[in-house]
Protein backbone atom coordinates (compact mmCIF):
# COMPACT_ATOMS: atom_id res chain seq x y z
CA UNK A 1 0.00 0.00 0.00
CA UNK A 2 3.15 1.94 0.98
CA UNK A 3 4.33 1.79 -2.87
CA UNK A 4 0.92 2.57 -4.66
CA UNK A 5 0.29 5.23 -2.29
CA UNK A 6 3.79 7.00 -3.28
CA UNK A 7 2.91 5.57 -7.13
CA UNK A 8 -0.29 7.89 -7.05
CA UNK A 9 1.03 10.89 -5.73
CA UNK A 10 4.10 11.36 -7.89
CA UNK A 11 0.99 10.78 -10.78
CA UNK A 12 -0.80 13.54 -9.27
CA UNK A 13 2.24 15.94 -9.19
CA UNK A 14 2.94 15.31 -12.94
CA UNK A 15 -0.91 15.55 -13.99
CA UNK A 16 -0.53 18.92 -12.19
CA UNK A 17 2.23 19.67 -13.69
CA UNK A 18 1.45 19.00 -17.00
CA UNK A 19 -1.64 21.21 -16.77
CA UNK A 20 0.60 24.45 -15.42
CA UNK A 21 2.32 23.54 -19.05
CA UNK A 22 -0.70 23.54 -20.97
CA UNK A 23 -2.25 26.69 -19.17
CA UNK A 24 0.45 28.41 -20.23
CA UNK A 25 0.88 27.50 -23.60
CA UNK A 26 -2.72 28.51 -24.45
CA UNK A 27 -1.62 32.02 -22.31
CA UNK A 28 1.80 32.30 -24.61
CA UNK A 29 -0.70 30.99 -27.60
CA UNK A 30 -3.57 33.53 -26.96
CA UNK A 31 -1.11 36.53 -26.76
CA UNK A 32 0.48 35.67 -29.90
CA UNK A 33 -2.90 35.06 -31.90
CA UNK A 34 -4.05 38.55 -30.81
CA UNK A 35 -0.70 40.23 -31.31
CA UNK A 36 -0.19 38.64 -35.38
CA UNK A 37 -4.01 38.55 -35.60
CA UNK A 38 -3.90 34.83 -37.41
CA UNK A 39 -7.26 35.48 -38.91
CA UNK A 40 -6.05 38.20 -41.23
CA UNK A 41 -6.26 36.76 -44.96
CA UNK A 42 -2.64 37.36 -45.56
CA UNK A 43 -2.13 35.16 -43.56
CA UNK A 44 -4.46 32.55 -44.47
CA UNK A 45 -5.06 30.96 -48.03
CA UNK A 46 -8.68 29.59 -48.78
CA UNK A 47 -7.75 28.72 -52.03
CA UNK A 48 -5.84 26.30 -54.31
CA UNK A 49 -2.84 27.90 -55.57
CA UNK A 50 -2.78 27.84 -59.38
CA UNK A 51 0.54 27.08 -61.03
CA UNK A 52 0.16 28.95 -64.10
CA UNK A 53 2.09 27.49 -67.39
CA UNK A 54 0.02 29.48 -69.63
CA UNK A 55 -0.33 26.74 -71.79
CA UNK A 56 -2.76 27.85 -74.45
CA UNK A 57 -0.50 31.09 -75.05
CA UNK A 58 2.54 29.08 -75.45
CA UNK A 59 0.33 26.90 -77.99
CA UNK A 60 -0.29 29.90 -79.87
CA UNK A 61 3.23 31.26 -80.20
CA UNK A 62 4.31 28.13 -81.65
CA UNK A 63 1.77 27.88 -84.15
CA UNK A 64 2.14 31.85 -85.46
CA UNK A 65 5.56 32.82 -84.43
CA UNK A 66 7.88 30.25 -86.38
CA UNK A 67 6.72 30.87 -89.53
CA UNK A 68 6.41 34.59 -89.33
CA UNK A 69 9.90 34.68 -88.38
CA UNK A 70 11.27 32.78 -90.76
CA UNK A 71 9.53 34.43 -93.59
CA UNK A 72 10.62 38.04 -92.44
CA UNK A 73 14.10 36.83 -91.78
CA UNK A 74 14.19 35.78 -95.47
CA UNK A 75 12.43 38.91 -96.42
CA UNK A 76 14.43 41.11 -94.65
CA UNK A 77 17.87 40.16 -95.90
CA UNK A 78 16.82 40.33 -99.25
CA UNK A 79 15.88 43.63 -99.09
CA UNK A 80 18.27 44.86 -96.82
CA UNK A 81 20.74 43.14 -98.33
CA UNK A 82 20.09 44.62 -101.87
CA UNK A 83 20.38 47.97 -100.75
CA UNK A 84 23.27 46.98 -99.08
CA UNK A 85 24.48 45.78 -102.46
CA UNK A 86 23.45 48.78 -104.39
CA UNK A 87 25.31 51.05 -102.24
CA UNK A 88 28.35 48.82 -102.50
CA UNK A 89 28.23 48.71 -106.56
CA UNK A 90 26.91 52.32 -107.15
CA UNK A 91 27.26 54.75 -104.37
CA UNK A 92 30.08 56.17 -102.13
CA UNK A 93 30.81 56.46 -98.20
CA UNK A 94 31.31 59.93 -98.58
CA UNK A 95 28.03 61.67 -98.22
CA UNK A 96 26.45 61.77 -94.52
CA UNK A 97 22.77 60.33 -95.41
CA UNK A 98 24.71 57.14 -97.15
CA UNK A 99 26.95 56.63 -93.99
CA UNK A 100 23.76 56.81 -91.45
CA UNK A 101 21.69 54.93 -94.42
CA UNK A 102 24.66 52.20 -94.67
CA UNK A 103 24.40 51.54 -90.36
CA UNK A 104 20.98 51.55 -90.55
CA UNK A 105 20.87 48.42 -93.07
CA UNK A 106 23.38 46.75 -90.44
CA UNK A 107 21.22 47.59 -87.97
CA UNK A 108 18.44 46.00 -89.29
CA UNK A 109 20.45 42.76 -90.81
CA UNK A 110 21.88 42.72 -86.79
CA UNK A 111 18.45 42.87 -85.42
CA UNK A 112 16.50 39.98 -88.14
CA UNK A 113 19.99 37.67 -87.42
CA UNK A 114 18.31 36.40 -84.20
CA UNK A 115 15.10 35.48 -85.69
CA UNK A 116 15.72 31.85 -86.40
CA UNK A 117 16.94 31.07 -82.93
CA UNK A 118 14.17 32.51 -81.50
CA UNK A 119 11.99 31.04 -84.17
CA UNK A 120 12.98 26.86 -83.07
CA UNK A 121 13.08 28.27 -79.33
CA UNK A 122 9.35 28.79 -79.67
CA UNK A 123 9.19 25.59 -81.78
CA UNK A 124 11.55 23.22 -79.67
CA UNK A 125 13.39 24.58 -76.27
CA UNK A 126 16.64 26.30 -76.64
CA UNK A 127 19.26 24.10 -77.90
CA UNK A 128 21.85 26.48 -78.59
CA UNK A 129 24.06 26.58 -75.51
CA UNK A 130 24.39 29.48 -72.55
CA UNK A 131 26.70 32.10 -74.79
CA UNK A 132 24.37 31.89 -78.03
CA UNK A 133 21.64 32.53 -75.49
CA UNK A 134 23.14 35.76 -74.55
CA UNK A 135 24.45 36.75 -77.90
CA UNK A 136 21.38 36.23 -79.71
CA UNK A 137 19.54 38.52 -76.90
CA UNK A 138 21.87 40.97 -77.30
CA UNK A 139 21.81 41.12 -80.77
CA UNK A 140 18.37 41.73 -80.90
CA UNK A 141 17.47 44.90 -78.80
CA UNK A 142 21.20 46.18 -79.92
CA UNK A 143 19.28 46.04 -83.61
CA UNK A 144 16.29 47.16 -82.21
CA UNK A 145 18.08 50.48 -80.74
CA UNK A 146 20.04 51.13 -83.13
CA UNK A 147 17.30 50.67 -85.88
CA UNK A 148 15.42 53.37 -83.94
CA UNK A 149 18.57 56.00 -83.38
CA UNK A 150 19.39 55.59 -86.83
CA UNK A 151 16.41 56.98 -87.77
CA UNK A 152 16.11 59.81 -85.90
CA UNK A 153 19.47 60.99 -86.94
CA UNK A 154 18.41 60.93 -89.99
CA UNK A 155 15.67 62.99 -89.65
CA UNK A 156 17.80 65.38 -87.71
CA UNK A 157 20.29 65.33 -90.42
CA UNK A 158 17.12 66.28 -92.38
CA UNK A 159 16.25 69.06 -90.37
CA UNK A 160 19.74 70.60 -90.24
CA UNK A 161 19.86 70.59 -94.41
CA UNK A 162 16.91 72.31 -94.52
CA UNK A 163 16.33 74.45 -91.84
CA UNK A 164 20.24 75.41 -91.08
CA UNK A 165 21.15 75.04 -95.10
CA UNK A 166 24.36 77.32 -94.44
CA UNK A 167 25.34 76.36 -91.13
CA UNK A 168 25.11 72.16 -92.04
CA UNK A 169 27.10 73.11 -95.15
CA UNK A 170 30.23 73.93 -93.11
CA UNK A 171 29.71 70.87 -90.22
CA UNK A 172 27.94 68.17 -92.25
CA UNK A 173 31.03 66.25 -93.15
CA UNK A 174 32.34 62.61 -93.03
CA UNK A 175 33.63 63.19 -89.68
CA UNK A 176 30.86 64.35 -88.09
CA UNK A 177 28.83 61.16 -89.56
CA UNK A 178 31.44 58.48 -88.22
CA UNK A 179 31.15 60.41 -84.83
CA UNK A 180 27.35 60.36 -84.62
CA UNK A 181 27.63 56.47 -85.83
CA UNK A 182 29.78 55.90 -82.88
CA UNK A 183 28.01 57.54 -80.64
CA UNK A 184 24.74 55.66 -81.81
CA UNK A 185 26.29 52.25 -82.08
CA UNK A 186 27.88 52.51 -78.11
CA UNK A 187 24.24 53.83 -76.41
CA UNK A 188 22.89 50.88 -78.20
CA UNK A 189 25.13 47.88 -76.89
CA UNK A 190 25.36 49.85 -73.38
CA UNK A 191 21.29 49.90 -73.27
CA UNK A 192 21.75 46.25 -74.25
CA UNK A 193 24.44 44.81 -71.41
CA UNK A 194 21.95 43.62 -69.22
CA UNK A 195 20.99 41.10 -71.58
CA UNK A 196 24.86 39.53 -71.50
CA UNK A 197 24.39 39.63 -67.20
CA UNK A 198 20.57 38.37 -66.83
CA UNK A 199 20.21 36.11 -69.78
CA UNK A 200 21.07 32.05 -69.19
CA UNK A 201 19.66 28.90 -70.03
CA UNK A 202 17.57 26.92 -67.10
CA UNK A 203 15.64 23.90 -66.77
CA UNK A 204 11.98 23.86 -66.62
CA UNK A 205 10.50 20.52 -66.27
CA UNK A 206 7.27 21.56 -68.29
CA UNK A 207 8.90 23.26 -71.81
CA UNK A 208 12.78 21.89 -71.47
CA UNK A 209 15.43 24.41 -71.63
CA UNK A 210 14.72 28.30 -71.21
CA UNK A 211 16.92 30.85 -72.34
CA UNK A 212 15.86 33.55 -70.50
CA UNK A 213 16.55 36.43 -67.46
CA UNK A 214 17.51 34.14 -64.56
CA UNK A 215 20.06 33.33 -61.75
CA UNK A 216 18.52 36.39 -59.21
CA UNK A 217 15.53 36.50 -56.93
CA UNK A 218 12.56 37.62 -58.20
CA UNK A 219 12.40 41.15 -56.88
CA UNK A 220 15.67 41.71 -58.86
CA UNK A 221 14.48 40.49 -61.88
CA UNK A 222 11.16 42.68 -61.60
CA UNK A 223 13.20 45.50 -60.81
CA UNK A 224 15.14 44.88 -64.11
CA UNK A 225 12.38 43.92 -66.21
CA UNK A 226 10.79 47.53 -65.19
CA UNK A 227 13.81 49.69 -65.72
CA UNK A 228 13.99 48.01 -69.24
CA UNK A 229 10.31 49.12 -70.02
CA UNK A 230 10.40 52.76 -68.83
CA UNK A 231 13.82 52.77 -70.86
CA UNK A 232 12.40 51.27 -74.16
CA UNK A 233 9.34 53.42 -74.05
CA UNK A 234 11.18 56.45 -72.74
CA UNK A 235 14.45 56.95 -74.06
CA UNK A 236 13.90 54.25 -77.52
CA UNK A 237 10.37 55.84 -78.66
CA UNK A 238 9.21 58.90 -76.73
CA UNK A 239 12.11 60.66 -76.97
CA UNK A 240 12.67 59.78 -81.14
CA UNK A 241 8.75 60.59 -81.43
CA UNK A 242 9.30 63.85 -80.01
CA UNK A 243 11.83 64.54 -82.20
CA UNK A 244 10.53 63.35 -85.26
CA UNK A 245 7.49 64.91 -85.05
CA UNK A 246 9.81 68.58 -83.85
CA UNK A 247 12.36 68.43 -87.06
CA UNK A 248 9.35 68.04 -89.55
CA UNK A 249 7.33 70.31 -88.13
CA UNK A 250 10.06 73.01 -88.20
CA UNK A 251 11.01 71.46 -92.06
CA UNK A 252 7.56 71.99 -93.37
CA UNK A 253 7.50 75.76 -91.79
CA UNK A 254 10.74 76.46 -93.81
CA UNK A 255 9.21 74.81 -97.27
CA UNK A 256 6.77 77.24 -96.77
CA UNK A 257 8.70 79.83 -97.46
CA UNK A 258 10.94 78.87 -99.66
CA UNK A 259 10.33 77.11 -103.94
CA UNK A 260 12.49 74.23 -103.15
CA UNK A 261 10.04 71.86 -104.57
CA UNK A 262 12.38 69.48 -105.52
CA UNK A 263 12.93 69.02 -102.04
CA UNK A 264 9.67 67.74 -100.83
CA UNK A 265 10.02 64.47 -102.54
CA UNK A 266 12.93 63.36 -100.31
CA UNK A 267 11.77 64.64 -96.97
CA UNK A 268 8.09 62.98 -98.24
CA UNK A 269 10.54 59.62 -98.70
CA UNK A 270 12.00 60.05 -95.13
CA UNK A 271 8.80 61.19 -93.62
CA UNK A 272 6.95 57.95 -95.08
CA UNK A 273 9.78 56.02 -93.40
CA UNK A 274 9.72 57.30 -89.96
CA UNK A 275 5.99 57.24 -90.04
CA UNK A 276 5.84 53.82 -91.25
CA UNK A 277 7.98 52.64 -88.12
CA UNK A 278 6.14 54.46 -85.22
CA UNK A 279 2.94 52.67 -87.12
CA UNK A 280 5.16 49.72 -86.89
CA UNK A 281 6.07 50.06 -83.07
CA UNK A 282 4.22 52.30 -81.36
CA UNK A 283 1.67 49.23 -80.25
CA UNK A 284 4.34 47.18 -79.22
CA UNK A 285 6.17 49.82 -77.30
CA UNK A 286 2.40 50.43 -75.60
CA UNK A 287 2.21 46.77 -74.80
CA UNK A 288 5.81 47.24 -72.76
CA UNK A 289 4.49 50.21 -70.96
CA UNK A 290 1.67 48.43 -69.56
CA UNK A 291 3.91 45.22 -68.57
CA UNK A 292 6.35 47.42 -66.34
CA UNK A 293 3.34 49.13 -65.01
CA UNK A 294 1.95 45.79 -64.55
CA UNK A 295 4.68 44.68 -62.76
CA UNK A 296 5.22 47.96 -61.02
CA UNK A 297 1.68 47.51 -58.83
CA UNK A 298 1.48 44.20 -58.64
CA UNK A 299 -0.81 42.94 -55.87
CA UNK A 300 -1.65 39.57 -54.39
CA UNK A 301 -4.94 39.67 -55.48
CA UNK A 302 -4.17 40.30 -59.25
CA UNK A 303 -5.15 36.98 -61.35
CA UNK A 304 -1.56 35.44 -61.81
CA UNK A 305 -3.02 33.53 -64.86
CA UNK A 306 -4.05 36.76 -66.84
CA UNK A 307 -2.49 36.34 -70.32
CA UNK A 308 -4.29 39.30 -72.27
CA UNK A 309 -0.99 41.12 -72.30
CA UNK A 310 0.57 37.96 -73.48
CA UNK A 311 -1.21 37.46 -76.60
CA UNK A 312 -0.73 41.36 -77.09
CA UNK A 313 2.77 41.32 -76.77
CA UNK A 314 3.38 38.42 -79.41
CA UNK A 315 0.81 40.38 -82.15
CA UNK A 316 2.02 43.84 -81.59
CA UNK A 317 5.99 42.18 -81.48
CA UNK A 318 5.55 40.93 -85.03
CA UNK A 319 3.88 43.50 -86.15
CA UNK A 320 6.79 45.87 -85.56
CA UNK A 321 9.15 43.24 -87.12
CA UNK A 322 7.36 44.10 -90.03
CA UNK A 323 9.27 47.31 -90.60
CA UNK A 324 12.54 45.31 -91.52
CA UNK A 325 10.92 44.14 -94.59
CA UNK A 326 9.39 47.30 -95.41
CA UNK A 327 11.93 49.87 -95.02
CA UNK A 328 13.81 48.64 -97.81
CA UNK A 329 11.58 48.88 -100.29
CA UNK A 330 11.38 52.82 -99.54
CA UNK A 331 14.90 53.05 -100.22
CA UNK A 332 14.49 50.41 -103.38
CA UNK A 333 11.40 51.43 -104.78
CA UNK A 334 10.37 55.07 -104.00
CA UNK A 335 13.20 56.87 -104.01
CA UNK A 336 14.51 57.91 -107.31
CA UNK A 337 18.55 57.39 -106.91
CA UNK A 338 17.69 53.84 -105.31
CA UNK A 339 15.03 53.30 -108.38
CA UNK A 340 17.67 54.56 -110.99
CA UNK A 341 20.00 51.97 -109.68
CA UNK A 342 18.02 49.04 -109.19
CA UNK A 343 17.09 49.36 -112.87
CA UNK A 344 20.25 49.39 -113.87
CA UNK A 345 21.22 46.43 -111.85
CA UNK A 346 18.03 44.42 -113.44
CA UNK A 347 18.59 45.36 -116.92
CA UNK A 348 22.31 44.48 -116.74
CA UNK A 349 20.13 41.02 -116.16
CA UNK A 350 17.34 41.47 -117.90
CA UNK A 351 17.83 42.97 -121.58
CA UNK A 352 14.65 44.21 -121.97
CA UNK A 353 15.06 46.54 -119.48
CA UNK A 354 17.67 48.65 -121.35
CA UNK A 355 15.71 50.26 -123.70
CA UNK A 356 13.24 51.57 -120.75
CA UNK A 357 16.58 52.49 -118.71
CA UNK A 358 17.64 54.62 -121.57
CA UNK A 359 14.42 56.70 -121.69
CA UNK A 360 14.41 57.17 -118.15
CA UNK A 361 18.01 58.70 -118.34
CA UNK A 362 17.28 60.95 -121.51
CA UNK A 363 13.92 61.94 -119.75
CA UNK A 364 15.97 62.91 -116.41
CA UNK A 365 18.36 64.34 -118.57
CA UNK A 366 15.80 66.83 -120.37
CA UNK A 367 14.06 67.67 -117.19
CA UNK A 368 17.28 68.92 -115.75
CA UNK A 369 17.86 71.08 -118.21
CA UNK A 370 14.33 72.89 -118.46
CA UNK A 371 14.57 72.96 -114.83
CA UNK A 372 17.32 75.04 -113.04
CA UNK A 373 18.19 74.40 -109.65
CA UNK A 374 21.22 76.10 -107.29
CA UNK A 375 24.18 74.08 -106.04
CA UNK A 376 23.28 73.48 -102.71
CA UNK A 377 19.55 72.28 -103.92
CA UNK A 378 20.83 70.02 -106.51
CA UNK A 379 23.29 68.50 -103.78
CA UNK A 380 20.86 68.25 -101.20
CA UNK A 381 18.28 66.32 -103.05
CA UNK A 382 20.70 63.73 -104.65
CA UNK A 383 21.75 62.92 -100.71
CA UNK A 384 18.36 61.20 -100.51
Amino acid sequence: MDELDLYMKMLEETMADFEDQYDYFMKMFNESSETMDVTDPTYVVNETVQICAKNNVNEFGARFIPVFYYVNFALSYLGNGLVLFIIHKYEKLNTVTNIFLLNLVLSNILFVSSLPFWAWYHLSEWIFGAALCKMVSSAYFIGFYSSILFLTLMTFDRYLAVVHAVAAAKNRKRVYAIVASVVVWCISILASVKELVLRNVSKNPLTGLMCEETGYSKSTLDNWRLVSSYQQFLLFFLFPLIMVMYCYICITVRIQTTRLKERCRAIKLIFVIIFTFFVCWTPFNIVVLLRGIKISQSSPEEDPCDDSLDYALYVTRNIAYLYCCISPVFYTFVGKKFQSHFKRLMAKRIPYLRRHLSLDSQTTRSTSQRTPHSVDDIKATSKV
